[in-house]
């Protein structure tokens, strides 16, 4: 290493003396030549003012004008210094701009109902049902991984919960869910319309959320995803069945509610229910009308997007989608596993892994901040592009009291069960428009050299052809100033006259 520094060293060294041998074999011109030169470049230059100090004759107009030109060089001197901040604050302007269009792509709606973690312990047998609260505090942990909560280690549940992690070796929480959760078929989706077109269970992709079992409609890889409809006021109708008695309600394992709970989304994302999702309670008619919204953010400085983040399970980048596989990159790291409801490839962790390993590192990467959100140097941040769609959402009563009778009639369930279990969801678009909210550079690379040029041009009627000259004109004085210092130096150092071959000019040096 240090004779790489050496060697390094050495080669400025030759460089140096190369260039000083260069220069200390040219003449320095005589002080007349110099004096021409600086005489001809002030009558000659572009840069307005300059001529009119050296043409002059009398001294108070020359001294008037070189007032004029120092005064305009300090004001052009501010200006292009507060242009230059200004730009290095990186400012942003928001527009916003309608555009209204005959065809609007519709978005997915994910649906979960909102007590159907699994179904009722009544329809277990009796140790089955011992178990159940069991199961219920196995999937608190399990669902930590979209979202964290707190949950007590010291609680009877977690004792239990150890027990039964250790008889029950093979018991797969992601099965069991999937097969006695909330389920979709025509008992539950009573009725289904697109925009006047009959839909089914069919139609929907199954997802795992917080809430368990949960269904997609319009999902990325689906047939309606692509389609674009063109008719406003009308949409997506559904009559969902929540069936009450077949799912546990139980208020101490946390069910208190019961409805639908849904969220509109983009095809391309993931359902995000934490602090997004919309209500449906039993016994009410809701009516959503939903408005497509664009938003487009600056890469860094000017804004906090990232226009090279990918996702690698994802086509479509997002804050929610990243956070998944941020997650799952760490479980996978400490653990060696993955858990079911985040995306990628790998091993299945078991509930003991979950317990023992998944659910502390959640907490770790949650106090350390190992996966953050929002500006450019976080983890996850903004999208350059995202489409979100906010609602307007109200309700009524469903159904009517002659409703009520046909529907009691038609389903041969009894009044009282109607009101207590139908779920009646209307979603369509207000208008046939959207909305694009942009953040654009105030101040451009074009824009920033056009306000400059206009600020030399106002103050000094320069260019960039003036600038060129300043340059020239200042690179040859300080070569002059080269060859002069390498011939007066050597004489004042050791007190002799300068070599021979540089007799010539001896004269001219002298009197400079």
């Amino acid at each position: 290493m240090e004779q790489f520094e050496k060697s390094d060293t050495q080669a400025k060294k030759g460089l140096l003396e190369k260039i000083k041998l260069y220069l200390s074999k040219r003449t320095s011109p005589p002080h007349t030549d110099r004096r021409k030169f600086d005489h001809d470049f002030a009558v000659s230059t572009s840069f307005h003012g300059v001529h009119n100090i050296v043409r002059n004759p009398s001294r108070i107009r020359k001294v008037v004008w070189l007032l004029v030109v120092l005064g305009s060089i300090s004001l052009l001197v501010w200006q292009v210094y507060s242009r230059l901040v200004n730009y290095f604050r990186w400012p942003t302007t928001t527009s916003m701009e309608v555009q209204y269009v005959e065809r609007i792509e519709f978005p997915a709606v994910t649906f979960c109902n909102l007590n159907s973690a699994f179904i009722s312990a009544n329809r277990f047998q009796a140790e089955a049902a011992a178990t159940f609260s069991v199961i219920f505090f196995l999937w608190n942990i399990v669902s930590k991984v979209l979202h964290l909560q707190e949950i007590s280690t010291n609680s009877t549940s977690s004792k239990e919960a150890i027990d039964f992690l250790a008889s029950e070796r093979n018991f797969s929480i992601t099965e069991f869910v999937k097969e006695n959760g909330f389920y979709l078929n025509s008992s539950t989706l009573l009725e289904c319309e697109f925009f006047g077109k009959p839909c089914g269970p069919e139609d929907f992709a199954h997802v795992f959320t917080e809430y368990g079992n949960c269904f997609t409609f319009n999902h990325g890889e689906t047939i309606q995803a692509k389609e674009k409809v063109s008719v406003s006021g009308r949409g997506l109708h559904l009559l969902f069945n929540v069936k009450q008695e077949e799912f546990t309600d139980d208020p101490t394992l946390g069910f208190v509610d019961a409805g639908i709970t849904f969220v509109i989304h983009s095809p391309m994302k993931v359902p995000q229910f934490d602090g997004l999702g919309l209500s449906s309670p039993v016994g009410m008619h809701t009516r959503v009308t939903i408005r497509q919204v664009k938003t487009v953010h600056q890469e860094y400085p000017w804004g906090e997007c990232n226009p090279h983040m990918k996702l690698q399970n994802f086509r479509t980048y997002s804050t929610s989608g990243c956070l998944q596989e941020c997650k799952a990159w760490h479980i996978k790291k400490q653990c060696g596993c993955l858990p079911f409801l985040l995306p990628g490839n790998g091993i299945e962790c078991d509930l003991q892994k979950f317990y023992n390993c998944v659910s502390p590192i959640l907490d770790h990467i949650e106090v350390k901040g190992l996966c953050t959100v929002g500006t450019h140097n976080s983890s996850c941040p903004v999208p350059c592009e995202e489409t979100e769609y906010p609602a307007s959402i109200s309700y009524s009563t469903f159904p009517s009291q002659k409703a009520l009778k046909y529907l009691s009639k038609k389903l041969n369930q009894s009044q009282q069960y109607i009101r207590e279990n139908l779920v009646n969801i209307e979603i369509n678009y207000s208008d046939l428009n959207y909305k694009i909210t942009q953040q654009q550079k105030a101040v451009s690379v074009s824009e920033l050299l056009a306000d400059l040029g206009g600020q030399l041009g106002l103050f000094c009627g320069a260019s960039v052809i003036t600038i060129i000259e300043i340059i020239e004109y200042i690179f040859t004085n300080f070569y002059w100033i080269c060859i002069l210092f390498l011939l007066k130096i050597p004489e004042m150092a050791q007190g002799t006259p300068a070599p021979q071959n540089h007799l010539v000019n001896k004269d001219s040096i002298e009197v400079c």
